[in-house]
């Protein structure tokens, strides 16, 4: 079997994005145009030549992939220079597989069939059925046969009647590719060399032309300013969103979702409106996430609850914990079994103990916090002397008093009681009640109070 080498396009400017960025790496779900277009074509390629011009060392800095072949166009001449400028390094006995890196939403499977078809024809392009057709090369047939490709500013009347339209996508066998080219010339309305004349000389040739007529018009838009951009998001959410409901999620309105990353999960789990998920998040069975929640880089357990406005990064939640309201859970936490971190608390670089709580508008960080721990309101561990971090260790069983003050590093004794309103500062003892209203105590034979 031949090789197959993608040729993708990525030399534009993008003017009207209006940015200092090349469009093909503007942004479509935490990923770059061009980074979603080379996710597909990687699994069926041998090789990716990626052609590049406006601001080319920021795409390869930002594309960092040392697999890729960097082919430099100088000169903006049209689609049909810039393939040539890869042809040098392709093999005359395989395929070229013509890409554009604006492109974003192509399918794999699509790209396969294309492939496929160029094997056994030698050249075959992807074209799209379009109501408004403005602005895109018309497909000329004669019968069912691809006779041309006339570009709008060269069609007549009645060749701009005609709604199916070249979206430049094909696959072509390259010596055939490499041939064609040396015949093309830039004798047009824009003085360009036309890709799509090769179809012309194919048909002269005697070549046959095979074609897939693409069923979604997405998934072969080009984004040309930010406007297309939200929309090509719009729909890339919507088809994750279908995707993972058919595969069991529950989500209670799929248009106000946004996943932005690699996301798997359990049966059962249920999630509410405007939550974003971003980077690589799992959750296990039965887990509810609920609405206005951002959580990235996370693994959550099952018979997890995540409450509403919570925002989680870079951390793990074991089976049956709770999550908010309106808690911050910062990067390095590691939340244990049935642990409860309630309204308005921050977590950072910490690991909360099976059964801990940490009920109200606290702040812990670089702490390690045992089991059944009781941690009451307005508690804060003061990691920070304005230039290091310092650690908090508090035994299991302890409670922390409300509106106190921890000061690392410290460590809290088993069963260790901390009275309301202190500032603890030395080591408190197992099983002794400590305060320092006015000087810090330590009562040795003190009992803690029992449920009536």
């Amino acid at each position: 079997m031949s090789d197959i080498h993608a040729i993708i396009l990525a030399a534009g400017k993008g003017s009207r994005m209006h940015s200092s960025r090349p469009k093909v790496l503007q942004i479509l779900s935490n990923n770059t145009l061009l980074g979603h277009v080379l996710s597909q074509a990687k699994p069926l390629c041998d090789k990716i030549h990626v052609v590049y011009g406006f601001e080319g060392k920021q795409v390869q800095q930002q594309i960092n992939d040392s697999n890729i072949n960097w082919v430099k166009q100088t000169e903006q001449l049209g689609a049909g220079h810039a393939v040539a400028q890869a042809m040098p390094h392709i093999e005359d006995n395989s395929i070229s597989l013509i890409l554009y890196g604006d492109v974003p939403l192509i399918k794999k499977a699509t790209l396969a069939d294309l492939i496929h078809q160029a094997q056994q024809s030698g050249l075959s392009l992807l074209s799209v059925i379009l109501d408004n057709p403005t602005g895109y090369g018309r497909i000329i047939r004669k019968g069912e046969q691809i006779q041309a490709i006339i570009e709008q500013k060269d069609a007549n009347n009645a060749q701009l009647n005609i709604n199916e339209v070249n979206t430049g996508i094909m696959a072509v066998h390259s010596q055939l590719l490499k041939q064609y080219l040396s015949k093309i010339n830039s004798s047009n309305a824009q003085g360009e060399l036309y890709l799509t004349d090769i179809i012309a000389c194919a048909v002269a040739d005697g070549q046959t032309v095979s074609s897939i007529i693409s069923k979604n018009q997405f998934e072969v838009a080009g984004v040309n300013d930010k406007v297309q951009l939200a929309e090509l998001e719009r729909i890339f959410q919507k088809n994750q969103a279908t995707q993972f409901m058919q595969q069991g999620l529950g989500l209670k309105d799929p248009n106000r979702f946004d996943c932005r990353g690699a996301f798997t999960f359990g049966q059962d789990c249920e999630i509410d409106i405007n939550t974003l998920i971003e980077g690589k998040v799992s959750l296990g069975c039965n887990t509810t996430i609920a609405p206005n929640c951002i959580i990235k880089n996370t693994k959550i357990g099952n018979y997890v609850s995540i409450l509403s406005n919570c925002v989680i990064e870079d951390c793990v939640i074991e089976e049956g914990a709770t999550i908010g309201p309106f808690a911050r859970i910062r990067p390095q936490t590691h939340i244990k079994t049935h642990a409860k971190i309630g309204n308005f608390v921050e977590i950072k670089k910490s690991t909360i103990g099976e059964n801990t709580k940490v009920s109200h508008l606290s702040y812990v960080g670089d702490a390690i916090i045992g089991k059944s721990v009781n941690i009451g309101a307005g508690v804060i561990t003061c990691n920070y002397d304005g230039v290091n971090k310092h650690q908090t260790v508090i035994g299991d069983g302890a409670f922390i008093g409300s509106d106190s003050q921890l000061v690392a590093p410290i460590k809290i004794g088993k069963n260790a009681t901390i009275g309301a309103g202190s500032t603890i500062t030395k080591i408190v003892p197992d099983n002794q009640l400590s305060l320092s209203r006015t000087k810090q105590t330590s009562l040795k034979n003190w009992q803690r109070p029992t449920k009536k």
